[in-house]
């Protein structure tokens, strides 16, 4: 039986950026976005906080775009200062990378897996799901879902005993799957 595991975000995640008035390196969305208008071109940009500082910094979404090519929909939304569109920009690796920026997602996350009953079996096989692109080792994802320690998780990876499609070393943002044998 497959069981169903989420990784589900329960906060935005800090934003990865050197501040130019204090050098502290995280800063908050604020869940305001600017926009501004050039005759027929426009800016628009989702607008950050210093944690450290309050100092209030700009992430580009976009720059000098003629207003035709910006959908109606986005434009109301940015107006709007749309909490999901935040997050979805966010989110976005060319919204991240046009701004040399990248995400901290240390407590901003929460593993769901629906219950502890699995703990018991003999053979659990498991599929993890993310609901965003949360970067999680899958070593820690699988001892804090089964109850175990990391260095029993390596051990069992080490010994066969754990399986899977993908790599489980280092660090993944995409689904996958993997089998345990007690």
């Amino acid at each position: 039986m497959l069981i169903d595991w989420a990784v589900v975000p329960t906060c935005l995640p800090l934003v990865l950026r050197r501040c130019h008035v204090c050098a502290s390196d995280r800063f908050r969305a604020s869940r305001r976005f600017r926009v501004n208008a050039h005759h027929k071109l426009l800016d628009a940009w989702l607008l950050v906080l210093c944690t450290a500082c309050g100092e209030t910094a700009k992430l580009t979404v976009f720059e000098r775009a003629n207003v035709r090519s910006v959908r109606p929909e986005l434009l109301d939304r940015l107006h709007a200062n749309d909490p999901v569109l935040t997050a979805e920009l966010l989110q976005d690796p060319v919204v991240l990378g046009r701004n040399r920026a990248a995400l901290d997602w240390t407590g901003a996350w929460r593993l769901d897996t629906g219950g502890s009953e699995h703990l018991d079996r003999e053979v659990v096989d498991v599929s993890v799901r993310f609901a965003a692109r949360i970067p999680v080792r899958p070593v820690r994802l699988i001892a804090e879902g089964c109850g175990l320690s990391r260095a029993e998780v390596e051990r069992h990876l080490a010994e066969g005993r754990l399986v899977s499609a993908v790599r489980l070393a280092g660090r993944l943002s995409g689904d996958f799957t993997f089998t345990l044998k007690r």
